[in-house]
C-alpha cells in the first residue's frame, strides 16, 4: 500500500481539490475528519461531473419524474456541490493492514473501484491502489518443488481438474510422459481449451503440454 498520503478535509473547496489533482498528478485523494478517519474520497471522475453536467430541459425534466429522487438529488449535489463533502463518494469500501492482495482485488472487482483506504483503529494509515496489486502480480512467487515423477505429476493435474468447475474431467483425458502432458479428449470451446492448458503448465514438474483435444460433438454437449 502506500502510505505517503494526501489527504484533505471535508470542508476543502471543490475547486482547491481539482487543483490539488492536476498539481500532484493523481487521480483521487482521501477525504478525512479531524480524528483522521476515512470520510469519503473524491475522484477526478467526481470532479469532471461538474462540467458534464448540465440543465435539464422540459423532456429531460419530464422523464427525471419517472426517476429515484434521491439519486436525482445527489448528482445535483455532487455537479454543484463547493466542497470536498459535498462531490465526494462517501460510500467507502475498506480494509485493515492484515488484508492480503487476493482480498483486496476480488473487494476492487465487486465494488468496481480503483483503489481501497487501508484503516487502523479507525483511523487511516494508507491506500492500496490498482497500481500496487500490479506490483504485487509482478513480485516473484515462491516455486513449489517440481514432482518427482509422471504419476505424481498426473495425480496433481487431475486433482487440479477436479477444483475447477469449467473442466469437462469427464471428457478430458491427461497422460504424463517424462514431465510431458498429453491433453487429449473434447472441449467445449476455445476458452476452455485455453483454459486447461494454462492449468496443466501451472503443476509443478511438467515440462511442456500438447493439447490433443478436439471440439466436442454436439450430441455430447447434452450431457
Amino acid at each position: 500500500m502506500s502510505t505517503n498520503l494526501v489527504v484533505v478535509p471535508p470542508e476543502t473547496p471543490a475547486t482547491a481539490v481539482a487543483a490539488l489533482l492536476a498539481s500532484r498528478g493523481i487521480s483521487a485523494v482521501p477525504v478525512v475528519d479531524a480524528s483522521g478517519a476515512p470520510v469519503g474520497v473524491v475522484t477526478e471522475g467526481d470532479l469532471i461531473r461538474r462540467l458534464a453536467d448540465e440543465k435539464p430541459g422540459p423532456v429531460a425534466w419530464f422523464f427525471g419524474l419517472f426517476k429515484d429522487p434521491g439519486k436525482l438529488a445527489e448528482r445535483f449535489a455532487k455537479a454543484r456541490g463547493a466542497t470536498a463533502r459535498d462531490v465526494m463518494t462517501a460510500d467507502l469500501a475498506t480494509v485493515g493492514e492484515d488484508a492480503d492482495a487476493g482480498e483486496i482485488a476480488k473487494l476492487m472487482e465487486r465494488r468496481r473501484i480503483r483503489r481501497v483506504p487501508v484503516v487502523k483503529d479507525g483511523k487511516l494509515v494508507g491506500v492500496v491502489s490498482r497500481a500496487d496489486l500490479l506490483r504485487a502480480v509482478l513480485a516473484p512467487e515462491p516455486q513449489e518443488k517440481a514432482l518427482a515423477d509422471d504419476t505424481a505429476i498426473l495425480r496433481a493435474v487431475l486433482a487440479a481438474m477436479r477444483e475447477q468447475p469449467w473442466v469437462d474431467s469427464f471428457w478430458v483425458f491427461p497422460d504424463v510422459r517424462d514431465g510431458v502432458v498429453a491433453l487429449c479428449g473434447f472441449h467445449r470451446s476455445e476458452a476452455v481449451r485455453r483454459g486447461l492448458k494454462v492449468l496443466a503448465e501451472g503443476v509443478p514438474g511438467v515440462k511442456r503440454v500438447e493439447d490433443k483435444t478436439e471440439p466436442m460433438p454436439t450430441l455430447a454437449r447434452l450431457f
